[in-house]
């Protein structure tokens, strides 16, 4: 018996895995699309990871260590079937903010703050999983990830501006790098800005016309799709051939990789590290689970599917998990690769595993390959996959739309580039919370009255509608709570003021859907005062369960004669009747 219950948990347990359900309709036609997913994203994460690994101060191997046992991490438990995850331009920059002040990029204590970074984000995640936080996405403005993205794309194009032109610009912050950059153009070496612009050149024609061109001659599917991905590819292929031909010393490679598969550990766990990284690394795991959950959504709609924000909580933090056990710096899902793992076909997070092999392969036998790779090509392809991160559209979008929502976006964008990442994201979330409070402080309220001889109700200012000179009818389109409910009152007081025929006033409450302790106070405060001065509150359209906590504090029988009408209608009618 005891076996038997023991079995139908584990049972039980195994049937909420993703893959396991995913695997019990899986076939050799999924497997053949997961292979060639997995290959198609493999010859793009190399290149990449080496490039965001650069980007986060971080010696280029370090990129192919994060996209190893972090996707083996995240296949086995994430509820995306396409999220590529692995470095990601976003979290590598921040790496960079965060860690620049305690160490130099790419010392010995600079790799071990980034690991620990990379664990505190795994446990962040891993306890919001646990409060069941996954809903904290909603938290986090479109314009304020907007603009952070936006500036973010700004600072890693100005980064990598050097090392495509061949400049020696210090560490600093935007402005210090953009005089420096701006200084040293002259400087440029003609040799390396040789090597970037035949990288671009490359990227490029392998984006779009290649791509057209091998559709338009019927070449295979898979053949078009490994060819139009893996530009990136190519672009490192091109960039170590002419490296080679012109010998020149003046280019900078990265050198000698080290070939092996890291051994993993727990012996760079460095509490005293903690105090000073766990706001930055708050600050990537929220990022990079917004960006993560945004991609994933996305792609789930195109099959018509859903994914579990929560237990992508507990993928991602088991995938940042891996990567400090591997020795490598923080991860999340990336929407470029994301992309490029759904069109290549992927139907499980077996391509993700099929990308991790391959990874690991390369990183076993092949590192000696790339001893050549001109850090031109690197910063090439940076440069190329964070340029349409800048959104402009946005900006646009929200000015003609939301002018309180553009600010945000514009503010949160000056602040991560003056103030740096950290604060600027803070700064704008403060300031979006904001503006949400002054618009919830101040609600619309829109005065009333009866459309033609219907039961229907409309804003004076926008319908041909008919009022009673003595009853006052107003819709509130906000909840009730402490910070507006004196805003709605001194509307009311003026507007009686102003008219002084009113004697009775209807609050219609279709919009309302709470009222907190602070504001049923003053409701009753003012039903009192209006009936000193001859008046009478009423209200109508109370949702059911604001009127039962309203009943449980019997508050009809605290409304100086006012009344609580089932309709609006109803209780003009009835108003009307006693004018």
């Amino acid at each position: 018996m005891k076996i038997t219950l023991r079995r139908r948990k584990i049972d039980d347990i195994l049937a909420t895995q993703p893959m396991v359900r995913w695997l019990q309709h899986y076939d050799s036609s999924s497997l053949f699309n997961d292979l060639m997913a997995g290959i198609v994203v493999a010859i793009l994460i190399i290149p990449q990871g080496m490039a965001y690994a650069l980007l986060a101060g971080m010696p280029p191997e370090y990129g192919l260590y994060a996209s190893m046992l972090p996707l083996f991490c995240y296949a086995l438990l994430g509820s995306s079937r396409s999220l590529a995850v692995g470095p990601v331009a976003i979290a590598s920059l921040m790496v960079t903010s965060a860690l620049s002040e305690f160490a130099a990029p790419g010392s010995a204590a600079y790799i071990q703050a980034a690991i620990n970074l990379a664990l505190l984000v795994g446990l962040f995640l891993l306890l919001m999983h646990l409060l069941k936080l996954g809903s904290v996405v909603n938290f986090m403005s479109h314009s304020v990830i907007s603009g952070f993205t936006s500036a973010a794309a700004v600072i890693i194009a100005l980064s990598q501006l050097k090392h495509l032109l061949g400049l020696e610009i210090e560490q600093g912050d935007f402005l210090a790098s953009l005089t420096q950059t701006a200084n040293t153009l002259p400087n440029f070496d003609a040799d390396t800005l040789l090597v970037g612009i035949s990288s671009i050149i490359v990227l490029l024609i392998t984006k779009k016309p290649l791509c057209c061109l091998l559709k338009r001659a019927a070449a295979p599917s898979w053949l078009a799709e490994a060819v139009c991905k893996g530009g990136p590819m190519f672009a490192i292929i091109a960039g170590m051939v002419l490296v080679t031909w012109l010998d020149s010393a003046s280019v900078a490679i990265v050198g000698e990789i080290p070939s092996g598969i890291p051994a993993l550990s727990l012996n760079f766990i460095n509490p005293t590290l903690w105090q000073d990284l766990w706001m930055p690394a708050l600050l990537i795991a929220l990022i990079g689970y917004v960006e993560s959950v945004s991609v994933g959504t996305a792609l789930a709609s195109k099959r018509r599917e859903r994914i579990d924000p929560n237990r992508e909580l507990l993928a991602l933090g088991a995938a940042n998990i891996g990567a400090a056990v591997s020795g490598t710096f923080p991860v999340a899902g990336g929407f470029g690769r994301s992309m490029v793992n759904f069109t290549a076909g992927a139907q499980t997070t077996i391509a993700s595993l099929i990308t991790a092999v391959l990874v690991a392969l390369v990183v076993a036998f092949f590192t000696p390959l790339l001893t050549n790779l001109p850090t031109a090509t690197l910063a090439a392809i940076i440069l190329l996959a964070v340029l349409p991160l800048i959104d402009i559209s946005s900006l646009r979008q929200a000015w003609r739309y939301n002018k309180g929502d553009a600010l945000t976006l514009v503010a949160t964008f000056i602040a991560v580039l003056l103030l740096g990442v950290e604060l600027g994201i803070v700064l704008g979330i403060a300031l979006s919370i904001a503006i949400l409070l002054k618009r919830t402080s101040q609600p619309h309220i829109a005065i009333i009255g009866r459309v033609g001889a219907s039961e229907h109700f409309r804003n004076i200012e926008r319908h041909d509608v008919s009022t009673h000179p003595d009853i006052l009818i107003l819709r509130v389109d906000e909840s009730l709570f402490f910070a507006n409910t004196r805003y709605v009152e001194q509307f009311i007081l003026a507007h009686i003021a102003q008219h002084p025929s009113i004697r009775h006033t209807l609050i219609n409450c279709a919009a309302v859907n709470d009222i907190d302790a602070s504001a049923l106070e003053t409701l009753e405060n003012l039903s009192h005062q209006l009936h000193s001065e001859g008046i009478c509150l009423h209200f109508s359209e109370i949702k059911g369960p604001v009127m039962d906590r309203l009943e449980r504090v019997k508050f009809a029988e605290h409304l100086a004669y006012g009344e609580i009408f089932f309709t609006t209608d109803e209780g003009v009618r009835q108003l009307e009747t006693r004018c």
